[in-house]
């Protein structure tokens, strides 16, 4: 009918790559096949060996709860040559309490990927034939199931891990590998930071510039380096270096621009929900939240810290309990390689 009318001038085919120029689009995500179905021994395998550990019944069905959300961003050094501003102040892991993770949900913020033409807030949350919804809707679902579920929002790098350390994926492909071998009970960000594993990243001040690097939250340390990714590698200082643990050290001027970035992209986002009214529809700890993005205080409050957000005791022991009725021995891993 389209080749005989002519009409409409151009329809969508998911069974075919996007044209983009007149070529075919050379991103895989849109065609990828299940990896279950291509592989459908591994699928069966990965149950049988899990029925075995947990000792279940031929006829009992296998569980497999996620319990663990782990998004990914991109990073880059800094591109004069093409006004590409830098976007490389994460370490491999840092763990953010609510506050801090969803500036970057909100701010959705990416460095240059190979396969765009561009940087900053340029995510998901910023694409509306994505959804029909304004984003404020998709936000306030997401903080209630954070606060419900008591997930921990750890943030893993891709791309560069400072200006000069690159790892392009890497670092994402040995997130679920490291995860997978770790108890249930080592997940719990508190019990990390009360152990050394993860350190609050503080404001830092260079030739008169501030810059708001509390908004990382934490990272991880040399300790952790050692404890968990030594379950991997047997020199994991060899591969987490000092240098990628602390990213400043590749270069301060550039960690402050990194930041500067980050911040100024937050403020501008955030007020678009003002512009458009979409701050009348946020829940108040979101309210909140975007106005400090904005505005750098909110009743007083002048920054993340001051904690908007209730706390999450009582919700994550809640979700302790699900886990522990289910009795699952093994870790969920969802895995998100680029949120931005």
């Amino acid at each position: 009918e389209i080749a005989e009318t002519g009409k409409p001038s151009y329809f969508v085919a998911p069974s075919h790559p996007r044209i983009v120029e007149g070529k075919p689009s050379k991103n895989p995500r849109y065609l990828q096949t299940r990896p279950d179905l291509l592989q459908p021994r591994e699928a069966c395998l990965m149950k049988t060996a899990t029925r075995l550990k947990r000792r279940m019944a031929a006829d009992e069905p296998v569980h497999t709860p996620v319990n663990a959300t782990l998004p990914g961003r991109r990073n880059n050094p800094p591109d004069p040559k093409n006004n590409i501003r830098p976007l490389a102040v994460y370490n491999p892991i840092h763990y953010m309490e609510l506050p801090e993770l969803f500036m970057e949900f909100i701010c959705s913020m990416t460095g240059k990927s190979p396969s765009t033409t561009g940087a900053g807030s340029e995510g998901a949350m910023t694409k509306g034939p994505f959804n029909a919804l304004l984003p404020i809707h998709d936000l306030n679902a997401a903080l209630v199931s954070y606060l419900t579920t008591g997930y921990s929002g750890f943030v893993t790098a891709a791309g560069y891990v400072g200006p000069t350390m690159r790892v392009d994926h890497d670092i994402s492909m040995l997130i679920p590998e490291l995860w997978c071998r770790m108890g249930v009970g080592e997940l719990d960000p508190q019990t990390m930071i009360d152990k050394d594993l993860l350190e609050k990243c503080e404001d830092v001040e260079s030739g008169g510039t501030k810059a708001l690097s509390s908004r990382l939250g934490y990272r991880i340390t040399r300790k952790f380096v050692r404890t968990y990714f030594g379950r991997i590698f047997h020199n994991p200082h060899k591969v987490i270096t000092d240098e990628m643990l602390r990213p400043e050290m590749q270069g301060m001027e550039v960690f402050i621009d990194g930041m500067s970035n980050i911040v100024e992209t937050q403020a501008r986002v955030a007020n678009a929900y003002f512009a458009d009214g979409s701050i009348e529809l946020a829940c108040p700890p979101l309210r909140a939240l975007l106005h400090i993005m904005r505005d750098g205080q909110f009743d007083g409050q002048r920054n993340a810290g001051s904690r908007p957000f209730p706390p999450l005791g009582n919700q994550r022991r809640s979700c302790d309990r699900q886990g522990a009725s289910l009795g699952s021995s093994s870790i969920g891993c969802g895995f998100s390689p680029d949120y931005g």
